[in-house]
């Protein structure tokens, strides 16, 4: 957890990037072509990978005249029922994870990604790095300067922040999911969601409300989003009618429109799990595990194993092509990352579930509760869940 400072730590970092001119998004894509991903072709040019439109439709009346469709533009053009004042939120928390981005591709994060911070409750293993807490303050100063936040709970404070009494939403997150592997250029992300502020708790002293506000069920949750920070930032959101992703422009600073329906394959071939942990698993997780990377399961296909160690990465690529994510010990932050991540799986048509219990019907009890955490497929998690014993209860080598 964050230690208090004087000055924050955000405003100590600072870097002048060198200054690129691209070419603008009419001269790379043709007009009328509603969504394009751009990639190398030579050293000196781009070529064009035309994505498919919403819904199969070629018209680009809803998405500008060069074709593409920003984060901002979809959610309040698109028929999505975005009230004003979250579309407001949402441009800011894009700009703070915008930031972020920034930060932990510069060079000159390398020192802070090598120290420790200090007074942080839990093991060394979780303790906040420097890039965790000035991440943290990029995201709190964003959310003051929307004037749209109550309260804010994040991963790296003890205590949510209570931040305006008439902002009317209430935002949960993890700043910087998987910073102790930054040194190695593994991925990292930003983990949020976002609940609208219980008015019947206004009269309340502060503490009070501000601790049950950021203890809401994740069934109550409005928006959930993640940022993948890696080869490309995307930002994959879903406001309760499916899942967008949405990719980082670096020639315009704009998430671009890049999958405007996420969904989740019925089943994959990959589990994606800290095996070396293997001897310390229920016998239900291991018969799960040695049943399907055998072929031998409700799948007639050997599964493959796929670990980053990076929990928005290792889901990221579990949304796109099937399978199972896990973590089965009491690890995982129930308000911070089960919660908002359950969401975004659930309406892609996944499942998220502790291995008992679908993540969403839980009530938070603290606002650090642990627990397990299994998302994926939903023919995959049925046959996982089928296993019943499938909950680490010992964890030798870990403190919690």
């Amino acid at each position: 957890m964050q230690a208090a400072a004087t000055t924050p730590l955000y405003q100590l970092v600072s870097f002048k990037p060198k200054l690129q001119t691209f070419p603008s998004k009419s001269q790379l894509c043709p007009l009328g072509t509603p969504f394009c991903r751009l990639g190398m072709a030579s050293v000196s040019g781009f070529r064009l990978r035309p994505l498919r439109a919403v819904g199969g439709s070629s018209s680009s009346s809803a998405s500008g005249d060069d074709g593409f469709v920003t984060l901002i533009e979809y959610v309040a053009k698109e028929g999505m029922n975005v009230k004003d004042d979250l579309v407001v939120l949402l441009d800011h928390i894009q700009y703070a994870c915008k930031r972020i981005a920034a930060l932990v591709a510069s060079p000159f994060n390398y020192s802070l990604g090598k120290q420790t911070g200090h007074g942080s409750v839990g093991s060394d293993r979780d303790a906040p790095k420097p890039l965790d807490i000035v991440s943290n303050e990029i995201i709190l100063s964003s959310l003051r300067k929307s004037r749209k936040v109550a309260v804010m709970a994040s991963e790296e404070n003890d205590a949510p922040t209570w931040i305006s009494d008439d902002g009317p939403y209430v935002v949960v997150t993890d700043p910087l999911d998987g910073s102790r592997n930054i040194d190695a250029s593994i991925p990292t992300g930003t983990i949020f969601g976002i609940y609208k502020r219980l008015e019947e708790l206004d009269n309340l002293p502060t503490e009070e409300k501000a601790m049950l506000n950021s203890l809401q069920s994740g069934s109550k949750l409005i928006a959930a989003a993640y940022v993948l920070y890696s080869s490309a930032t995307i930002l994959c959101i879903t406001f309760g009618s499916g899942t967008q992703a949405f990719t980082l422009d670096h020639s315009t600073g704009d998430f671009i429109l890049t999958n405007p329906s996420i969904k989740i394959p019925p089943r994959g071939q990959i589990y994606s799990v800290n095996d070396a942990r293997y001897f310390d698993w229920p016998e239900g997780l291991r018969q799960y595990i040695d049943t399907v990377r055998q072929g031998k399961g409700r799948y007639p296909k050997k599964y493959s194993a796929r670990y980053i160690c990076s929990l928005v990465a290792d889901l990221h690529r579990t949304l796109l092509y099937g399978g199972v994510t896990m973590n089965p010990r009491d690890h995982l932050r129930l308000v911070y990352e089960a919660n908002p991540l359950s969401f975004i799986v659930e309406q892609a048509g996944g499942r998220g579930s502790d291995g008992k219990n679908r993540i969403l019907s839980l009530q938070p009890v603290k606002l650090h509760q642990r627990l397990p955490l299994f998302l994926g497929s939903l023919e995959d998690m049925e046959e996982l869940e089928s296993y019943g014993d499938i909950q680490q209860k010992v964890n030798p080598g870990y403190e919690v």
